[in-house]
């Protein structure tokens, strides 16, 4: 068993270290860009455009409908990857087939890993040493991911400090002003009403901001399996509890959620199924949902409205 166990060990590491070799060898033929900057999250680079002026190129890995936890790198994005002159994270080990290749980088890159900034008093812990990574999902947390990240672009281009200073001021106070139009949603749910249903246990940190409760099939991370078992408690705690309805993601298949739908019919209940609930990915951009704020509202809206 041992020999077994460290032999995947081995291929593990050998992999990490092609992986390295591909992308030091791409960035033998690639000049680094002085204002390109790129993230792995969609959040994060719209973090990133309400900081930063035209004058700059940002882009991001991981886009509409993208699962993060299951996420593979292709040529492309390593050619993204090593023009970067900064590059952002989530962190948290959010985007864990990437970690390796962060650490490696961040020797002659800027890598910024904000979950991992963040005071680990305010994260939520899942066991010892590792934290809920969705932290988007936490306003007050984000703004302080904002702070972060803004903190890193004055030092890397202290030419634009002052400029970064004032956009970050107008996009906390849009961030203000998103909690108190959440705020005010949310009191139109009665507070025993206030069950969220999903795939993945993506919704902790909203389930801590704003008083409700949160049931999943699979743990933090979407590589996470879930059995009979998990479907089964899940019914009986629908149907015991009488919920309204459930959410299906849109980065997420939405398979374990229709097991469970057959479960509630099988019960002789009905319960709704609502669609396009933005939990590890937001919407395309260009679109109202493809902005952080868009997306949160877009949430909030779906939720308030299946569940007063």
């Amino acid at each position: 068993m041992n020999k077994v166990r460290n032999f995947k060990v081995y291929l593990k590491v050998v992999f990490c270290n092609y992986l390295f070799f591909i992308v030091l060898t791409s960035c033998q033929n690639i000049q680094v860009k002085e204002k390109y900057i790129l993230t792995t999250t969609q959040m994060l680079y719209d973090v990133v455009i309400n900081l930063v002026d035209s004058t700059f190129e940002v882009d991001f890995l991981m886009g509409e409908g993208t699962d993060p936890h299951l996420y593979k790198f292709s040529q492309i994005d390593l050619r993204k990857l090593n023009k970067a002159k900064v590059v952002i994270n989530n962190g948290l080990h959010l985007e864990g087939k990437m970690n390796f290749i962060f650490q490696k980088i961040s020797k002659n890159k800027i890598v910024v890993s904000v979950g991992d900034s963040l005071d680990k008093k305010y994260l939520i812990s899942v066991s010892d040493k590792i934290h809920d990574p969705h932290i988007w999902f936490d306003i007050e947390l984000w703004k302080e991911v904002v702070k972060v990240v803004s903190s890193n672009l004055q030092k890397e281009f202290p030419k634009e400090k002052m400029k970064i200073q004032k956009k970050e001021k107008s996009y906390i106070q849009q961030l203000n002003n998103l909690q108190e139009f959440v705020r005010n949603e949310i009191e139109k749910i009665p507070p025993k009403q206030r069950v969220l249903i999903t795939s993945h246990d993506a919704f902790r940190y909203f389930e801590k901001s704003w008083n409700f409760q949160v049931k999943a099939l699979q743990g933090i991370s979407t590589t996470a399996e879930y059995g009979l078992k998990d479907i089964q408690d899940l019914v009986d705690f629908i149907s015991q509890n009488n919920i309204k309805a459930v959410f299906v993601e849109t980065s997420l298949p939405s398979k374990g959620l229709e097991a469970v739908m057959k479960g509630i019919e099988s019960k002789g209940k009905k319960i709704k199924v609502i669609e396009g609930l933005y939990s590890d990915a937001m919407g395309a951009i260009g679109t109202f949902e493809g902005t952080y704020i868009g997306m949160y509202k877009s949430n909030v809206q779906k939720i308030v409205e299946a569940l007063k």
